[in-house]
């Protein structure tokens, strides 16, 4: 959708505005259009609220291929800081609540308008570098974050052309080619290189990935105890836990759309990445992401298999076969561990004995040895209150689906208890396993002694939770239940790498 918001039609914003439209059809690009200058409505809110006004057919138009379109371009001159009182006018009456937002609460909304992107191309007597660094681009901030943002549209680009009272007529053919660039250029997506890598990054979730990496060093140290590892199939161990985790993570982008759609909770623990419901990333792009993490993670087991030796071949089929199973079973059909009342459990498992075993084997080690088993059991308890926390936020909107999430089935109350008493069952498990096994009083004594101070904290704080109102987001706890898994890790590490070396 291309919108032109020059008062005159006859002028160097109409100019780009063609440009920037040749560019877009030339590339295969469906165009629609719009000339604010020639569309009749008032440019002004006369009502308590602008849904209360009836909008005018050309404004009705105008929020059809609003909502039609999968990218807007607005082109507009840039006068006294911000945009043409036109377009104000028009955004005014056009993102209407009910169609562009609804207001949830005082501080929360809908952004109806998600999984839309947008282009600025704006023209100016200033010198770009002054509005952007001496006046901070006040039209456009105002525009991108305030205005298109509220409504779920994310900015693609900006392009500004300036200063226009002293561009030469090269420089202006110039500015004419970039228009048209920026419009050629939609044939590959909106997004820039820089942009989609971002997305991507965001849709990895890469903060969750150094309790994996972790647990599979403590398995791999496990195995070589007073030796040293072999790296090649420890780096290769590990390349098959990454993609196999960032597999997972996609997947549940494409299984949980519908939830993390109307989620209004989400965070960085919560609700996935959103990349597929803000329109960072298509689904047929989370698809080709998906089939190469699966094929990087089969390829790099295979290779694994190969180079290792006939003994231990076969632990490390019956370890990593079995876990990309759970992994991947998370959301996907016909498992669905986490619409089951068994995600929480499924990641409790895979990332604590799964990555144990999963770096004990690459580096030799039998499946059926009691160490990793061993470690895994504190461990596996200390993942539990993270998650089980981190689907509180989630559960008005994983219960309008249908998934029956441990929380979604006992109630956040309950799922609160049930982490307050894994976060007192670990070291204890820990201590126990410390004092009664001669091979683990070095490996876990510390993460009892540092494990239960920390779950003293954090018992005060779910008590919190579980006896008074519970808030929309609670990062803070999540934070913390988090922070609390590395004590059943981090020290056996210490303590294994210390006897590697």
């Amino acid at each position: 959708m291309l919108i032109l918001a020059h008062p005159r039609r006859d002028s160097l914003c109409g100019a780009l505005f063609d440009a920037c439209g040749d560019g877009a059809r030339t590339a295969g690009v469906e165009c629609r259009e719009l000339i604010l200058s020639e569309m009749h409505f008032d440019l002004d809110v006369h009502v308590v609220s602008p849904e209360l006004q009836p909008l005018e057919p050309d404004l009705l138009r105008a929020q059809q291929d609003i909502q039609w379109a999968e990218h807007l371009i607005f082109v507009y001159p840039t006068w006294w800081g911000t945009f043409p009182a036109r377009l104000k006018g028009f955004l005014d009456r056009v993102l209407t609540p009910g169609f562009a937002f609804r207001h949830v609460t005082h501080d929360r909304w809908d952004k109806l308008l998600s999984g839309r992107t947008a282009d600025l191309i704006t023209t100016m007597d200033t010198p770009p570098w002054i509005y952007r660094f001496i006046y901070r681009a006040p039209g456009q901030q105002a525009l991108v974050r305030a205005t298109l943002g509220y409504c779920g549209i994310r900015c693609a680009r900006i392009e500004t052309f300036g200063s226009v009272i002293a561009a030469t007529a090269a420089q202006r053919q110039q500015w004419l080619e970039r228009a048209r660039s920026v419009g050629s250029r939609l044939a590959e997506g909106a997004l820039s290189t820089m942009q989609r890598a971002a997305a991507w990054l965001a849709a990895l979730r890469l903060q969750f990935y150094p309790m994996t990496w972790i647990a599979y060093t403590v398995g791999a140290l496990a195995a070589t105890v007073g030796g040293s590892l072999a790296m090649a199939p420890y780096l290769l161990g590990y390349l098959v836990l990454f993609l196999l985790e960032a597999a997972t993570v996609f997947l549940n982008d494409w299984f949980d759309f519908d939830s993390d759609r109307i989620n209004r909770l989400g965070g960085p623990f919560t609700g996935g990445s959103r990349v597929l419901v803000d329109g960072r990333l298509d689904r047929p792009a989370m698809r080709r992401g998906i089939g190469l993490a699966l094929l990087g993670a089969a390829a790099a087991l295979a290779l694994l298999v190969a180079m290792a030796p006939a003994s231990s071949s076969g632990s490390i089929v019956a370890i990593y076969l079995p876990l990309a199973l759970l992994a991947l079973s998370y959301t996907v059909p016909p498992l669905k561990l986490s619409h089951r009342g068994l995600g929480e459990l499924d990641v409790a498992l895979t990332h604590s004995a799964g990555a144990i075993l999963a770096g004990y084997v690459a580096q030799g080690g039998h499946w059926s040895a009691s160490t990793p088993w061993l470690l895994a059991l504190p461990l596996g308890l200390a993942v539990l209150p993270a998650i089980l926390l981190a689907g509180c936020p989630d559960r008005a909107a994983d219960q309008a689906v249908g998934k029956r999430t441990l929380v979604v089935i006992l109630g956040p109350r309950t799922a609160i208890r049930l982490a307050m008493a894994a976060c007192l069952a670990a070291p204890v498990i820990a201590a126990l396993l410390a004092l009664t096994r001669l091979d683990t009083p070095a490996l876990l004594g510390w993460s009892a002694a540092g494990g239960a101070l920390h779950a003293i904290w954090l018992w005060r704080c779910l008590g919190r939770l579980a006896n008074e109102t519970l808030p929309d987001r609670i990062d803070g706890p999540i934070v913390l239940a988090l922070s609390f898994i590395l004590w059943f890790c981090v020290p056996p590490l210490i303590v294994l790498a210390s006897a590697a070396s």
